[in-house]
């Protein structure tokens, strides 16, 4: 069989999946509605309160779900504002007598700008390696020219996060 004549008994498939899948929806419809109709007349129900909430959705079905999902979304988010995701590296010579800008600085911080400054200064001889606490994009230590440069890269970038 060629992949063209596959391919298009394979859409054909799909098609007939999806309608036997709407037609289900209808009847499923149609059923609770009848059910709902075929109750008898005899005494009304009194009109209950409006409710300022959304009546509680019964477990397993797609609200409550939905509701739970939106749930974990929201405790997701929280910890996401809380984690180390900003990233700017600055790379430079720390001293003339080598090259390649083997020494560096890097700023990992999190929405509010807290989280670490890392430094790397690299001679001919050795490497020396720092890290700096930095809260609200400020430190208590002293911080180089090319650590500030890291931290003033991720203040600039950041901006208003995205809410639901």
């Amino acid at each position: 069989m060629s992949s063209t004549l596959a391919g298009a008994i394979g859409i054909a498939a799909l098609f007939v999946a999806v309608l036997a899948l709407v037609f289900a929806i209808q009847a499923l419809r149609t059923q609770s509605g009848t059910s709902r109709s075929s109750k008898p007349a005899a005494s009304p129900e009194p009109e209950p309160e409006p409710q300022s909430q959304q009546p509680e959705a019964r477990p397993g079905t797609v609200r409550s779900e939905l509701k739970k999902l939106g749930k974990e979304l929201d405790v997701t988010r929280a910890e996401l504002r809380e984690t180390l995701q900003h990233v700017a590296l600055v790379r430079y010579d720390a001293f003339g007598d080598t090259g390649g800008k083997l020494s560096w600085s890097m700023a990992l911080l999190d929405d509010q700008g807290d989280g670490v400054v890392l430094t790397s200064i690299n001679s001919r001889a050795d490497a020396r390696t720092y890290a700096k606490e930095i809260k609200a994009f400020a430190s208590d230590a002293k911080l180089s020219p090319e650590e500030d440069e890291a931290i003033d890269t991720l203040r600039k970038e950041s901006g208003p996060t995205v809410e639901n």
